[in-house]
């Protein structure tokens, strides 16, 4: 058996049944998604089996992305779990076939409570489809399975049409980064689209300030005290330039008069900064997209008055 081959019959298989379940996809579409913006309830997601399991992803990826939603299996429906289902609610029923006896055994009840129920099947004709408000057609003709038997094609094909559904409500929702970051703020992505600068900044009087007249033994002094790889010029409540490392090891190339420079003599004067309220990630990309690498900013409030420094080592430690 020629094992690669075979792996890759497998993708095939069920790239071909997916791209003839997309070519049925009409213009119903257009009334589902209406009905899922508009509700004013929550979306209920059911199945059982390995549409369970699917309907469980699809759940999550709708109430990670602005959709209020719960999956109830539809056997536990059947012995009390129904009561999380209220009017205003939609319910999305996931079966195959549409015979399912869970399925439809629950569905007279939901159109009692008065839901609208949206249908994810492959039989057009089933008793599910029959009594459903929408149908989106999953039926695949073969799956990958070799004996046909085992849920492949079918569960790819009803994933995907969740992930369509919910792709769809976050465009039409404006759902954004920002709502995102919200749902998984314990992650690397919730850290990335949730850290400020101003978060991590070291504050105005944590820093190394020094007078555009000061010498450059003061300097040097400020910047080993406060260990910050940077020293602020300011004059009369004005940044008029910094001092780095890098400025103060140029400095020391001029070694005849380097203990008679002052602040002014070595600051850069035209130097990069961040705004306060700059995303974490913004501030890292500015730091390391450059042919030479900046390691400290200065940060400023809306005024454009100095309140911080921020580190690429600050940044790092927090966003990677």
């Amino acid at each position: 058996m020629d094992l690669l081959n075979e792996a890759k019959q497998v993708f095939n298989s069920e790239i071909e049944e997916l791209i003839k379940v997309r070519d049925k996809i009409d213009n119903s579409i257009h009334d589902v998604l209406r009905e899922l913006v508009e509700t004013k309830g929550k979306v209920v997601v059911t199945g059982i089996g390995k549409s369970g399991i699917i309907g469980k992803k699809i759940s999550a990826t709708l109430a990670s992305t602005g959709t209020e939603s719960v999956f109830m299996n539809a056997a536990e429906g059947l012995h009390g779990d129904l009561g999380i289902i209220k009017k205003d609610d939609i319910v999305i029923a996931i079966s195959n076939s549409g015979n399912t006896d869970e399925i439809n055994l629950i569905v007279p009840v939901i159109k009692k409570i008065g839901c609208k129920i949206i249908a994810l099947t492959g039989g057009k004709n089933s008793k599910l489809a029959l009594e459903s408000d929408y149908i989106i057609d999953i039926g695949v003709e073969k799956e990958a399975c070799p004996m046909n038997l085992a849920p492949t094609s079918s569960t790819t094909a009803t994933l995907v049409a969740g992930d369509m559904i919910a792709t769809l409500l976050i465009k039409l929702k404006g759902f954004k980064q920002e709502n995102f970051a919200l749902y998984h703020p314990g992650g690397s992505l919730g850290r990335r689209l949730l850290l400020h600068v101003k978060d991590v900044m070291h504050p105005y009087d944590k820093l190394a300030i020094v007078k555009s007249t000061d010498d450059i033994d003061t300097v040097v002094m400020a910047m080993t005290e406060k260990k910050l790889g940077i020293v602020c010029v300011i004059d009369s409540d004005k940044i008029n330039g910094i001092i780095t490392e890098g400025d103060i090891r140029r400095a020391l190339k001029r070694r005849d008069v380097f203990f008679s420079l002052k602040a002014e003599d070595i600051m850069t004067k035209k130097y990069f900064y961040v705004d306060v309220d700059c995303m974490a990630i913004e501030a890292l990309e500015i730091m390391e997209n450059r042919e030479s690498q900046i390691s400290v900013l200065p940060v400023m409030d809306k005024n454009n008055r100095l309140i911080g420094v921020v580190r690429i080592h600050d940044l790092i430690g927090k966003i990677k």
